[in-house]
């Protein structure tokens, strides 16, 4: 016989309860309750609200160039005589990281220095000579100017005596020509009273005698003031040979002067060139040892060994600064670039540090890092997007310090907030996110 509910109803061997508890063939279904709190739970949901994102992902670099990893070149070709570092090591602004030493024939000199120091010391040495021999000629040309001076004053004193005496000979001259002249009239009229018989022969005779005397008076003067006359004229050509003299013997001192200035000009040129020369042979030896700019830290040794031979400008070691500002450089699409300002908020997860987010309520995310945006490249990088630096917001939690350059990082820039249905339309049309400006502060600083 089949087993029916019927039957086994009526047996009494079941416990009715039992079966009431197993079967639900006369309960009431509650599935209607739940859709319903179901429909009405997902109905608050899409009226909540939800703050929309640009994601985006990039790394951690520094806000300074001078804080980025760095490469440390040599300046001067060379080879390597000796590293004080290895790679890893903690090194402090002006400890020596390497030692070169010189391969060009023209450096090889140890007393390099020293002798191009003497060369500019004899230099210095001769532009002294130089000076003092002007000083010395500029003293003989005040000497010839001053013994010119003083002869021409006595041939001029000399030559106003001569006047006087040209003078005093003219009247000389005058005077005899009156006594010759009155002897001669004395002579005529005696020679009429002698042949009238009136006076002696003797007293004609010392007319005569008279006369030939002041005759050799007149000429004796005459020529006398032709022999001052000479002096005079002697006298005149020997001031002026004097002042010859003198000229030729200062313009040939002169002449020596600008000799010895050109000596000097070409000397000075010489030995701005020394100490050019010096200087560069004394940069050059400071520059054998590489020295550390800042502190940091030594990541990369590129060249290896002793003795291996480096080129000018070529790398020898990498350093990675100790002194940090981080910063965080992401790449947005050219899409999103529209939705980008600097001053917008943003949250950033960093590789390594556990991190549970929820992009549409930033509140409620764990593990997130509050930054601040600085800055918005104007052109366009090799990976076709935007860089974007962004900074520590200040006003929130900081950084880990444990961040170190290179350290990836994924960004989610903070848009506006808007209601959950109307994400998901906006989603489902593929229209891009609500534009909005950064509020500034209206409030004016007294």
């Amino acid at each position: 016989m089949k087993n029916t509910i019927d039957n086994i109803k009526s047996e009494a061997k079941f416990n009715p309860t039992s079966i009431k508890s197993i079967y639900r063939f006369d309960r009431n279904s509650k599935i209607s309750y739940w859709l319903l709190g179901i429909l009405f739970f997902l109905i608050i949901v899409l009226f909540l609200p939800w703050t929309q994102n640009i994601s985006s992902s990039g790394s951690v670099t520094s806000l300074y160039q001078d804080q980025r990893p760095q490469q440390i070149n040599t300046i001067n070709p060379g080879r390597i005589a000796k590293w004080y570092i290895k790679e890893g090591d903690i090194v402090k602004k002006g400890d020596t990281i390497v030692e070169l030493a010189d391969t060009k024939d023209d450096y090889l000199d140890s007393n390099l220095v020293e002798r191009t120091r003497d060369q500019v010391v004899s230099k210095e040495q001769k532009l002294i000579f130089y000076r003092e021999k002007i000083n010395a000629i500029e003293s003989q040309i005040n000497a010839v100017e001053n013994n010119r001076d003083l002869k021409i004053t006595s041939l001029e004193n000399k030559l106003e005596q001569i006047k006087r005496k040209i003078i005093g000979d003219s009247s000389e001259v005058v005077a005899a020509e009156v006594d010759y002249k009155i002897a001669v009239e004395q002579l005529t009229r005696g020679k009429q009273l002698y042949s009238q018989g009136v006076i002696s022969l003797v007293e004609y005779e010392r007319r005569t005698n008279q006369s030939n005397k002041t005759m050799a008076i007149l000429t004796e003067k005459q020529q006398k003031l032709l022999n001052t006359r000479q002096e005079l004229n002697i006298l005149k050509i020997d001031i002026s040979s004097a002042k010859q003299d003198a000229n030729d013997k200062i313009f040939k001192s002169r002449s020596e002067i600008a000799t010895s200035m050109g000596e000097i000009a070409g000397t000075d040129g010489e030995l701005a060139k020394n100490k050019n020369i010096l200087a560069n042979y004394i940069t050059r030896g400071s520059q054998r040892w590489l020295i550390a700019p800042q502190d940091g830290q030594i990541i990369k040794a590129k060249k290896s060994g002793i003795n291996e031979i480096v080129k000018e400008g070529d790398m020898i070691v990498e350093m990675v600064p100790t002194k940090v500002n981080n910063a965080i450089e992401l790449f947005i699409e050219p899409m999103d670039l529209m939705l980008i300002q600097p001053g917008q908020r943003i949250r950033l997860v960093f590789d390594g540090f556990p991190a549970i987010v929820f992009s549409g309520w930033p509140e409620n995310s764990y593990g997130t890092f509050p930054g601040k945006i600085l800055m918005v490249e104007n052109n366009r990088n090799e990976n076709g997007k935007f860089r974007i630096l962004v900074i520590p917001d200040e006003k929130e939690k900081k950084w880990p310090v444990e961040l170190k350059i290179g350290t990836g990082a994924k960004g989610f820039a903070l848009l506006k907030t808007v209601p959950i249905w109307y994400e998901l339309w906006r989603q489902i049309n593929g229209f891009p996110p609500d534009y909005y400006k950064i509020k500034e502060s209206t409030k004016k600083t007294k």
